[in-house]
C-alpha cells in the first residue's frame, strides 16, 4: 500500500454524511480531504480545479447522479479514480457503476479502517470492492442459469493467477512477491490479459474475474 498522501474529494448530498466522513478522515495522516461537493456536477467542477487523487462519491444525488458523474469522470478526468460509497447493495447498481468506470464500490456499513484501505487501494490504480459487495456479486452469479455462463477461458493458468490478484486489489509488486515472479513479468501478464480480453481498465478486469468465479 502506498505511503504517499492521498488527496480526496468527498461527494454526497447529505451535509451530515460529508461532515462525518471528513471528521474521520482528518484523523488519518495518509489521506487529505481537499474538497466537498453535493452533487455530480459540482464534483466535476471542483475536481477539475483541485485535481484530487480519489473521488469518494454517493450514487443518489440531485442535479447529476453518481452514474452519470462516474461516466463524465472517465471521459473528462480519467486520471482521477472514482470510489463509490453507497447504501445500495443491488448487483445491477454495482455492475453499472463498474461499467461506467468506477474503480471500486464500498457499502456505507463498512468500518472506517476498511474505507481508508479502499481509498488507498484505488489511489494506486487497483480496484476495491468491500466484502458485502463481493458477496452480492457472488450470490447473484450463483443463481444465474448455466446458459449465461462466461465464454471458455481465454487466459493461461498463470494469467488467471495474475488476474485474480489484480481483482483483489494487489499492486504489481505485491503480485510479483505473491507469485514469486518479477515485476516486469507481472506487467507483461497484465498487458497480455488486457489484450486477450479487450479490457483496458482495472475495474473491467475485476468485473471479468468476478464473472469467471476466480475470487473465493
Amino acid at each position: 500500500m502506498t505511503d504517499e498522501l492521498v488527496r480526496i474529494l468527498l461527494v454526497d448530498d447529505h451535509p451530515l454524511v460529508l461532515d462525518g466522513i471528513n471528521a474521520r478522515l482528518e484523523q488519518e495522516a495518509t489521506v487529505q480531504v481537499v474538497g466537498m461537493a453535493n452533487n455530480g456536477q459540482q464534483a466535476l467542477e471542483l475536481a477539475a480545479e483541485l485535481q484530487p487523487d480519489v473521488v469518494l462519491m454517493d450514487i443518489s444525488m440531485p442535479v447529476m447522479n453518481g452514474f452519470e458523474a462516474t461516466e463524465r469522470f472517465r471521459e473528462q478526468l480519467p486520471q482521477i479514480k472514482v470510489l463509490i460509497l453507497s447504501m445500495h447493495d443491488d448487483r445491477e447498481y454495482i455492475m453499472k457503476l463498474v461499467r461506467c468506470g468506477a474503480s471500486g464500490y464500498v457499502l456505507k456499513d463498512v468500518s472506517s479502517r476498511e474505507l481508508i484501505n479502499a481509498i488507498q487501494t484505488v489511489s494506486t490504480g487497483a480496484s476495491y470492492f468491500s466484502s458485502g459487495v463481493s458477496q452480492t456479486l457472488f450470490n447473484a452469479a450463483a443463481l444465474e442459469p448455466a446458459e449465461t455462463a462466461p465464454k471458455p477461458d481465454l487466459l493461461t493458468p498463470r494469467e488467471n493467477d495474475v488476474l485474480k490478484s489484480i481483482a483483489e486489489g494487489l499492486s504489481n509488486k505485491e503480485i510479483a512477491r505473491q507469485l514469486s515472479i518479477s515485476v516486469r513479468t507481472v506487467e507483461t501478464h497484465r498487458l497480455n490479459i488486457k489484450q486477450k480480453l479487450d479490457l483496458q481498465t482495472t475495474a473491467a478486469l475485476a468485473r471479468y474475474a468476478f464473472e469467471r468465479g476466480l475470487l473465493e
